[in-house]
């Protein structure tokens, strides 16, 4: 592209208009252009090229690091809360391929999972430890916890491509369908940070999950999942006005003002 300098769109906002069409296409997937290298192909000052890329900047397409120059943000994968859910399944429903690099799948003791699992120390558990990827870049460390007895035909898994709960059900009868998760930000240590590619101060969201089937705690899994890369997401339907948020002897909607009226919620 050459930019039309008769035009009245100013130079900026063409070249703005021209690297939106290119990014759509693909074309900055191995990275994107330096201001020089900018600079060179359109033929324009640098404060020009620097105020297109700073529009990009301001919609969250890129990132501007010093030293390091811009980078393509990734389009992070919501995550709907409140259920339980699989990342493997949401981040292939959104069109991100998933794979994982399995770190460690053996059998182990370990007392504060036991403890987590409802077991004695000594019981034997299966440890599970992937990184995962997305698109091929490091987005989740993955540390899962299973007892031993139920979970053992994981063992012979292939966890490269797969979801744990698709194997737990196929090869050992169990289906999670409850149990609750916990999201903390934290900032990761040294290696975890070098695992999944983070700066040294980059914050990220550590994960804990125990997860049911039935009335028996068939996982404890704890992890580190990169901030820019997942965005959780709560959803509320229309319904009646939840008491917590009530201001003592506010007038209630339907005109109830009783207590069996309060009750009945």
């Amino acid at each position: 592209m050459r930019v039309d300098r008769r035009s009245p769109v100013p130079l900026w906002a063409q070249i703005l208009a021209d690297l939106r069409d290119r990014l759509a296409a693909g074309e900055f997937a191995d990275g994107f252009p330096s201001d020089v290298e900018l600079v060179a192909h359109y033929r324009v000052s640098r404060q020009t090229v620097r105020e297109s890329v700073r529009h990009l900047q301001q919609e969250g397409v890129v990132e501007r690091v010093r030293g390091q120059g811009t980078s393509v943000r990734t389009r992070p994968i919501e995550q709907t809360l409140g259920a339980m859910y699989s990342l493997f399944r949401s981040a292939e429903a959104q069109g991100v391929v998933q794979e994982s690099v399995v770190r460690h799948l053996e059998e182990r003791e370990n007392a504060e999972a036991a403890a987590m699992l409802g077991l004695e120390p000594g019981e034997p558990l299966v440890y599970l430890e992937r990184l995962r990827l997305l698109d091929g870049k490091p987005g989740v460390l993955d540390c899962s916890w299973l007892p031993a007895r139920l979970a053992r035909p994981i063992l012979d898994a292939d966890f490269h491509h797969t979801a744990l709960y698709r194997e737990l059900e196929v090869r050992c009868g169990l289906r999670p369908d409850s149990g609750w998760e916990r999201l903390l930000p934290v900032l990761p240590s040294p290696e975890q940070r070098g695992l999944l590619g983070l700066g040294p101060r980059t914050s990220a969201f550590a994960i804990e999950r125990l997860a049911y089937a039935g009335p028996i705690a068939v996982e404890w899994r704890h992890g580190i999942i990169r901030a820019d890369r997942f965005q959780f997401v709560a959803r509320w339907s229309p319904g009646r006005l939840d008491a917590a948020f009530e201001a003592p002897g506010a007038e209630r909607p339907d005109g109830d003002h009783s207590a069996a009226g309060r009750r009945a919620e």
